[in-house]
């Protein structure tokens, strides 16, 4: 059975609590400017934050510009993230979208949804993580945890990505629009887990919707 949509007020009071446990929420991908943070988001594409990192760890080093990482080609790149999934094709698409903004953007990275949308590898939910982590936009990246949350606890259920994105950008007050979906992220990976949350050591599980909450306790 569906959760129950989460009233207004409690929606503020869940990422009120959230806020005051982590005031200053940042994404768990490590990079040192904004191209590095495109290529690990586009890397994370049905993988884990921690292997990104791991295999970053060298690339970042050797390859900060749109402009090394054509000269390191694609052949290169993919002896750095071999140990990440779908690497051929992530590597092939990284290479594509570092010529484009060489060639069309100065080798900047665009701080425009469509345009970034456009970048081969660059899907919507990836252009939101990068508008709101790099430039401060208040934007809804949607993962499978914020999904997940989103209609297990009633703060914006929704039966596709786009539709919980959607009651996200309407349902979260003005405080909290900016890095909601970095507290979501962290509640749902390590409290408000996939196959068993935790709701025993929840600090929103009074506001929660969810059905099964307290069998899961």
């Amino acid at each position: 059975m569906a959760s129950r949509l989460m009233s207004q007020g409690a929606v503020f009071e869940f990422f009120r609590r959230l806020a005051e446990a982590n005031p200053a929420p940042e994404t768990e991908l490590d990079y040192g400017n904004d191209y590095q943070l495109l290529v690990a988001v586009v890397l994370s594409a049905q993988a884990t934050d921690k292997g990104v990192n791991k295999a970053t760890k060298a690339l970042f080093e050797e390859v900060k510009t749109p402009a090394q990482m054509v000269a390191l080609g694609e052949d290169g790149l993919k002896h750095h993230i071999k140990t990440i999934g779908l690497f051929n094709g992530k590597a092939k698409n990284v290479i594509a979208l570092s010529e484009i903004l060489v060639r069309d953007f100065g080798g900047e990275v665009p701080q425009d949804r469509d345009t970034l949308t456009e970048l081969p590898g660059v899907g919507r939910k990836t252009a939101n993580v990068v508008m709101n982590t790099a430039f401060g936009a208040e934007t809804f990246a949607v993962d499978t945890h914020i999904f997940r949350l989103g209609n297990r606890t009633g703060i914006a259920p929704g039966k596709t990505v786009l539709a919980v994105e959607k009651q996200l950008e309407k349902r979260i007050p003005a405080p909290f629009r900016r890095d909601s979906h970095h507290w979501m992220i962290l509640h749902g990976r390590y409290v408000c887990k996939a196959r068993r949350p935790e709701c025993w050591r929840c600090a929103v599980v009074d506001l929660c919707q969810y059905k099964d909450k307290q069998r899961a306790a």
